[in-house]
């Protein structure tokens, strides 16, 4: 086939993106699909996983248009990690998919304790995959014993495309049932979850040919490759070209995280650190996550009656200029609107405004839950560093990447380069598309291609102490924010 195309595939929470891209990392076309979730009851976060389907297609159908889709020869996946989606004997979906930011499974994650956590990689999280099955054993007994298989979000998609039942080491990492250092299933943990290895999937590296597209009406030949993909953040990462010990970026997207490759696991599950699987072979990452980024300023736009999220950025420009100080009566925002993962481990703490007035604007409501994220990544920045990574100059990349002024806060607050990239809003899609063109033994070239820097900003050493007096009073307000659910 002369000039082949990858087809990149990100399953996102809010929305599916597909791109094609061909061998030289150029982006021809690409597609989207908004997403919805459903939260049944306090603390529960599900998707149909059918629904993740039929938006997969609508995305195709987008492209098909474009005279590349008849070129496509290969097909990379990248999706939102954690999430169980449950299948029977026939691959049919018993229930619906638990997401990553669900907290119906705190007991669970408790009950499972830490004793497997230096193999795991991580503490059990009532976020991670294998405490969800320990809740649906004690809680629905009937779907428990009708499963099958249990896949993370875009190993359902493969299914669809391919009839096959296949992960890979990154999304594995996530589950909480793989020893991350041999990259393969770790029977302790696997079995204190009620379940046998034989009902995970089999595994394979990110960039190996996993399977050949069988699925019809999607306008591709039965001969397109698709390769093993990978978890959202590590496919984000080969999308910008961090794929190194040593690189690092943040993601401020729905969730956000700070994230710094290594050459060896290397986590500190104490500090609810994570130690997973990069999508490339012998390469791990280290991770603090948060379980609320950029949502918490779509939340605060809601909230404030703002007609949209620029609004909103445009009156914190004005009112709070990023080059001056902030003045004291500015409120401060704890960002744990869906709890919070490192290092606090606490899916059931919430978030809150501290220091309102009568004289508070949405401006400065604005700014605090800019900072409050901030802080929440500082806080995430000091726990990696505890593992040992090195965390220098970061990619920004995520719909947060957008807002310059967030950019420059996170330098402040975090003393350290902060870029931003060309295109970083499809680094997962690209990233997707890479991986696919390793699967056709293709694309080495393409690894080690980054992204073009779109701006740098350096910290502003004038603002340093003011931020560092304000995050002490962050801190401070924890005991109190754990206090309400104690």
């Amino acid at each position: 086939m002369n000039s082949p195309v990858s087809l990149g595939i990100d399953l996102g929470t809010s929305e599916l993106k597909a791109i094609l891209m061909d061998a030289t990392g150029a982006v021809l076309a690409h597609a989207g699909v908004r997403l919805s979730v459903s939260r049944r009851h306090s603390g529960w976060s599900e998707q149909a996983p059918q629904d993740w389907w039929q938006a997969c297609v609508q995305a195709l159908e987008q492209l098909r248009g474009h005279e590349a889709f008849t070129r496509v020869a290969c097909i990379g996946l990248s999706g939102q990690m954690h999430g169980a989606v449950l299948l029977g004997a026939d691959n049919r979906v018993l229930y619906p998919a638990i997401l990553w930011d669900d907290s119906r499974a705190v007991a669970e994650a408790e009950h499972l304790g830490p004793g497997f956590a230096d193999v795991t990689g991580s503490l059990p999280m009532a976020g991670l995959t294998a405490p969800k099955l320990l809740w649906l054993q004690r809680h629905e007994p009937e779907v428990f014993q009708a499963i099958d298989c249990v896949l993370s979000p875009k190993d359902y998609l493969r299914l669809r495309l391919s009839g096959e039942r296949i992960s890979e080491m990154s999304d594995a990492a996530g589950t909480l049932w793989l020893d991350v250092a041999r990259r393969e299933w770790f029977s302790p943990m696997v079995r204190a979850t009620g379940l046998a290895p034989g009902q995970l999937p089999r595994l394979v590296e990110g960039g190996a040919a996993s399977a050949f597209l069988t699925a019809t009406g999607v306008g591709l030949s039965s001969d397109v490759v698709i390769a093993g993909g990978g978890g959202d953040n590590p496919v984000a990462a080969v999308g910008i070209g961090a794929i190194n010990a040593g690189d690092g970026f943040i993601t401020l997207g729905t969730s956000a995280a700070i994230v710094a490759i290594t050459d060896h696991a290397a986590g500190n599950p104490a500090s609810a650190v994570h130690s997973f699987c990069h999508a490339l072979p012998n390469r791990w990452y280290t991770m603090g996550a948060m379980l609320a980024g950029a949502s918490c300023l779509r939340w605060v736009t809601r909230l404030t009656g703002m007609a949209d999220e620029q609004t909103l950025l445009n009156q914190v420009q004005v009112q709070l200029p990023i080059g001056q100080p902030v003045p004291l009566e500015t409120p401060l925002f704890l960002p744990y609107l869906a709890g919070e993962r490192t290092p606090h481990n606490d899916p059931l703490l919430r978030g809150g405004f501290m220091n309102l007035g009568h004289d508070c604007t949405p401006a400065m409501l604005g700014y605090a839950v800019m900072e409050g994220v901030g802080f929440g990544l500082l806080d995430a920045l000091r726990a990696v560093q505890s593992t040992g990574a090195d965390v220098g100059a970061c990619a920004l990349v995520g719909g947060g990447a957008r807002s310059e002024y967030w950019a420059q806060l996170l330098a402040n607050i975090l003393q350290r380069e902060i870029f931003t990239l060309h295109g970083s809003e499809l680094s997962a899609c690209i990233g997707a598309a890479k991986l696919g063109f390793v699967a056709l033994g293709q694309g080495a070239e393409l690894l080690a291609a980054g992204m073009p820097v779109k701006a740098r900003y350096k910290p502003d050493l004038t603002q340093q102490p003011v931020l560092d007096a304000r995050y002490r009073k962050f801190q401070s307000l924890l005991p109190a924010a754990k206090a309400l659910h104690d």
